[in-house]
């Protein structure tokens, strides 16, 4: 059975990962005859927001106790993966990607990548093997790969600053994917659209099945 690593920056489209993403992610995995296995960093996620409000809340979290929420339980620290054991990685998106996972919510084009999720995606690229990125993540992936072929949707800001990377934006719709075959890469907009949960459902979908004809 294959087995793939969902890598998720905490919990709520705020500050974390973006549950519905993240949970039909996994659902997809499964009913498509995989194995899925939970990763997050085991970090302080850099702020916590109301998601009524909006606002920032005075508290202190740790991104893999909150992904650990959506998980279940059944989560691993990401400096613990090891692509070896896996057949491929995806990235739900949700702000932590450009909060928890490097700093371009607040650094733009300037940011930084933790090294956990640097190494995640540059090991699985040196192994040969499939990722997965949705919404936002594509965007990080970019800052670390660079010449990368992805999409965000049809987002002017993320889409300069992709290319700003060295990689090359393609406009798309609701559950539509971009295939990257020299990094074997996989995209989705997802909620980079305005979208509803069962498109959403479909990007995750498309997604999980193109990676796992690639494998």
């Amino acid at each position: 059975m294959k087995k793939i690593a969902v890598v998720l920056a905490g919990n709520g489209v705020y500050d974390g990962a973006e549950i519905h993403e993240a949970t039909l992610t996994m659902l997809s995995i499964a009913r498509n005859g995989a194995q899925y296995q939970c990763f997050a960093p085991d970090i302080i996620q850099t702020h916590v927001v109301n998601h009524v409000t909006g606002e920032e809340m005075p508290e202190i979290r740790n991104v893999m106790v909150e992904a650990a929420r959506i998980a279940r339980g059944n989560i691993k620290p990401l400096k613990e993966y090891n692509a070896a054991d896996f057949d491929a990685i995806i990235f739900p998106g949700g702000f932590g990607v450009a909060k928890n996972f490097c700093s371009y919510a607040f650094d733009g084009v300037d940011c930084v990548v933790i090294p956990e999720a640097e190494n995640a995606i540059r090991n699985t690229v040196d192994a040969g093997k499939p990722i997965g990125a949705l919404c936002i993540a594509p965007v990080l992936v970019a800052k670390i790969l660079g010449d990368v072929n992805v999409t965000v949707g049809e987002d002017d800001a993320e889409a300069n600053a992709i290319e700003n990377f060295g990689g090359i934006h393609v406009k798309s719709t609701h559950g539509e994917i971009v295939v990257d075959e020299k990094y074997k890469l996989v995209s989705s907009p997802c909620y980079m659209l305005d979208a509803t949960i069962d498109q959403i459902a479909d990007g995750a979908e498309n997604v999980v099945v193109k990676i796992l004809e690639m494998i």
